[in-house]
């Protein structure tokens, strides 16, 4: 009674005993924390061992006898003190891509950049004319910027900072109205209020030519396209001169009714987007047969337009900023016409410049705040403010390697920003075969 009572009870431990492992087992496969990813090695598995422990092993541990020295010789021979039954394998390695995945998502996010909200360096510009619809300011190829102060243009260069004066214009032509850098970052036009136009060589202080009959009053506005120098005036009439020939003016644009005040070539040479004070902006199209009609004329803006810049990564797409009543920075789809986005800055818009390494936009702004303002592309939204200037911010300029802004304000102070990040230095190219194809085996 008392041997059948004992293995009764035996019998109904093993049975409790069993059901609350296999809840545990099933709780720790339910639960996200203790899923076990190491994996039975069949190979290292002794299956007479275990048999032997699940069937005879569990009665001798049920009912233990002494061990003889016979037995326990043979348990050390045959290992059979261990305890372990399942042998298990180590964390399978990570497995190795056939092919490298190289898609953006696969590397490491790009560390948010810091934008200094403060100007780095600042220099004097008195005489500087406050004039929204002026171009005063530029940066040449070769790291020089050019700014006109009152009826002198001055040079100063990056590299050094040093400043030389380039010319002063007599008091009955002058002030200047506007500066634009060649691309070979040599010759440079320089417009006038009297209407007319130099072309000076900026590295021998020497006037080249001056062009006469076009524009009956001030030139505001110029850009370049290669060798083709257009000008825009307070008449409303744009030109584009040519300035290998004796007879410059090759081409007129006639659609403003008021002064030219914005003028920017798209990258491939192919459309112009002018701006005026009539609040209109026109797209032209010189690949076009009749290049001097205008391909879209827009008249969103209910301000002057003077903000001109085109995105460097979608060349059919341009951004407008429009004047104090207005307030509005646009972007437009050039091909057919329509306004991708439109956001009211809450100032006046006197610039525009693409920060060409990162999709970002910079804006120069008025009253109140007289602030630079960093924007995300396509978005829009705000990313830095930028302040120092006491007076609407009127001119900007970017310097070749394309990471600096200058700006310039009717407060006579010139500021340098880092505000772009800073110069991408190029990797080296890997070295070509001299002979096309020479990599690989010839058939013989």
């Amino acid at each position: 009674m008392e041997t059948g009572n004992i293995n009764s009870s035996a019998s109904s431990n093993r049975t409790q005993s069993r059901f609350p492992l296999q809840e545990q087992f099933l709780q720790k496969r339910n639960s996200r924390e203790n899923l076990d990813r190491f994996i039975p090695n069949r190979s290292a598995i002794d299956f007479d061992y275990a048999h032997y422990m699940l069937t005879e092993g569990r009665k001798g541990k049920e009912n233990p006898v002494p061990s003889s020295p016979y037995r326990k010789l043979l348990e050390e021979t045959f290992n059979m003190n261990r305890t372990r039954i399942l042998a298990f394998k180590n964390k399978p390695p990570t497995p190795v891509e056939a092919i490298p995945n190289d898609s953006p998502t696969s590397h490491q996010a790009k560390p948010r950049r810091h934008i200094p909200k403060t100007s780095e360096r600042t220099l004097e510009a008195l005489d500087l004319l406050d004039d929204y619809y002026l171009n005063l300011l530029d940066w040449g190829s070769r790291n020089v910027l050019s700014i006109a102060l009152g009826s002198t243009v001055y040079l100063w260069d990056a590299s050094d900072g040093s400043t030389s004066e380039l010319v002063t214009i007599d008091e009955e032509m002058g002030p200047v109205t506007s500066v634009k850098f060649a691309p070979d970052g040599k010759q440079i036009a320089v417009g006038l209020n009297n209407s007319e136009v130099q072309l000076w060589d900026s590295t021998a202080n020497k006037l080249l030519r001056t062009f006469r009959g076009g524009h009956v009053s001030r030139v505001g506005a110029m850009d370049w396209n290669n060798h083709i120098l257009t000008t825009g005036g307070m008449d409303g009439q744009i030109f584009n001169n040519d300035v290998r020939v004796r007879s410059h003016i090759v081409e007129t644009y006639r659609g403003h009714n008021q002064e030219v005040c914005g003028l920017t070539w798209s990258a491939n040479g192919q459309r112009l987007a002018s701006g005026g004070n009539d609040n209109l902006l026109h797209i032209w199209d010189s690949s076009l047969a009749s290049s001097t009609q205008w391909l879209h004329r827009l008249g969103e803006h209910t301000s002057a337009v003077k903000a001109l810049a085109w995105c460097p990564f979608q060349a059919n797409v341009l951004a407008s900023g429009g004047g104090g009543s207005n307030r509005c920075i646009k972007l437009w789809n050039t091909h057919t016409g329509a306004c991708l986005n439109s956001v009211d800055t809450g100032s006046l818009v006197c610039a525009l410049l693409w920060n060409k390494n990162e999709p970002e936009l910079l804006s120069s702004h008025g009253i109140t705040q007289n602030q630079l303002t960093l924007w995300k592309y396509p978005s829009m939204v705000k990313m830095a403010e930028l302040t120092g200037h006491t007076s609407p911010v009127l001119y900007m300029a970017q310097s070749p390697d394309e990471c600096t802004v200058a700006s310039a304000a009717g407060d006579e102070t010139l500021r340098f920003w880092n505000v772009f990040g800073t110069p991408q230095v190029d990797k080296p190219k890997p070295k070509t075969d001299a002979e096309p194809f020479a990599h690989i085996s010839r058939i013989r």
